[in-house]
């Protein structure tokens, strides 16, 4: 079936080659503003979903409208040839640069949000003796880049006060902070468990002591607000609660300085000779990328912000509350952020006699997919795997329960208790 093409994400008024053949269009609205059914909306705009998807924190699904542009940015780069047919992406960089109060010279595309950490951290020249903040909630890969750079560059570094919720306690920052940080890196929303971090006061602190502050907002764009934050540099990731394709990243870094850089130049980020990195963020932007998924990315940023971020954020957080007042208990399984926490990333700690492998296993057979996240993927917090199930807009309260039926239906033989 043909549709109609999607708004140009790339800002060249080229966004299609023509009408794109891609399968059944969906029917009813493709946006809402605030107040509007969000969940209803995004689902409408999906002509195909995952039956029983419950991982929108693992990769989500994208839109049918950001299906078509990449499609057609790859018959532009077939007709026309790839280097002519690349865009400038400028609609794309704005409406991410939105997202966090910044300006469309402050993006950098990447090729995930691992890879914009990298480029972000391991090109910071940080003197020798740098002391460098983070929580036990730090992601694990951030951690091993850290870890790696602290060896290899002399930093130190120094593990943050949270609450049991594993919330940054602000209060013990602003200790830390006197007695001399050089950098704070903070996932402001962690990978295996739903707390929000109280980034507008983190930033606020940061800022008041000249102190650069990293957010790695991954789960965060697309989720929950992260205006008003003033972070030095935010990293973020395309397949998560933005439901953009895989295999693109981003950074937004308002106004870097002196002391910040890519690892190693390019001559699409710095001048020849000299290597001087060009201004704003395109210093950390390599001339390779999946250039279609850069565009796709475009247009399902400019579907989120047509919709109303916060209609979205409002949506997610009660469909997270309601989330984890159907499955705190279920089977013994017990939610381990607060229950009102107001995010859809909702973790479940397994009983005695159950394990998150095996209820994850038990999912996928009733048709429901949720996550499994290791203690890799948190070392300093996670001691165990717990279960992750992050429902994305319009999951139905009937997805919910099911859950919690697989939940209190133990399948590990009484052997093995």
């Amino acid at each position: 079936m043909t549709r109609t093409p999607p708004p140009d994400p790339t800002g060249t008024g080229s966004a299609s080659v023509g009408p794109v053949s891609v399968g059944p269009a969906s029917t009813g609205p493709a946006s809402t503003g605030p107040g509007g059914d969000v969940g209803a909306a995004w689902r409408a705009a999906r002509g195909v979903m995952p039956p029983g998807l419950l991982d929108a924190a693992g990769c989500n699904v994208p839109s049918d409208r950001t299906l078509d542009a990449v499609i057609a940015h790859l018959h532009r780069e077939r007709r026309h040839g790839g280097y002519p047919a690349e865009p400038a992406l400028t609609d794309a960089r704005a409406a991410l640069a939105a997202l966090a109060g910044a300006a469309p010279g402050d993006v950098a595309f990447t090729e995930s949000g691992t890879s914009a950490m990298a480029a972000l951290l391991g090109g910071w020249r940080l003197p020798p003796g740098s002391r460098v903040g983070h929580t036990r909630t730090e992601y694990g890969s951030t951690l091993m880049l850290l870890r790696r750079l602290a060896a290899d560059r002399d930093w130190t570094l120094v593990e943050l006060p949270t609450d049991p919720d594993g919330r940054l306690d602000l209060a013990g920052l602003h200790d830390h902070l006197s007695a001399g940080l050089h950098l704070v890196t903070l996932a402001h929303l962690a990978s295996h468990r739903g707390v929000v971090q109280p980034a507008a006061g983190i930033g606020a602190l940061c800022r008041a002591a000249g102190v650069p502050l990293v957010l790695d907002a991954c789960q965060s764009f697309g989720h929950v607000d992260v205006t008003g934050v003033g972070a030095t540099a935010y990293v973020g990731t395309s397949r998560k609660w933005l439901a953009g394709p895989r295999g693109t990243g981003f950074l937004i870094v308002p106004g870097p300085t002196p002391t910040m850089d890519a690892p190693a130049p390019t001559l699409r980020g710095h001048t020849w000779p000299g290597a001087t990195p060009l201004p704003g963020a395109v210093r950390y932007e390599g001339a390779e990328g999946a250039i279609a998924a850069r565009a796709g990315l475009g247009a399902a940023v400019l579907e989120h912000l047509a919709l109303g971020p916060a209609a979205v954020h409002a949506h997610l957080a009660a469909l997270g509350r309601a989330a984890r007042e159907i499955l705190d208990g279920a089977g013994g399984w017990r939610v381990i952020e607060p229950l009102d926490e107001p995010s859809a990333l909702v973790t479940l700690r397994p009983p005695p006699a159950d394990s998150a492998e095996d209820a994850g296993a038990r999912a996928a057979r009733a048709g429901l997919l949720v996550g499994v996240v290791p203690p890799a993927r948190a070392p300093l917090d996670l001691s165990a795997p717990v279960l992750r199930v992050s429902p994305p807009p319009g999951t139905p309260p009937a997805t919910l329960r099911a859950l919690a039926g697989v939940l209190a239906v133990n399948a590990r033989p009484a052997a093995h208790r």
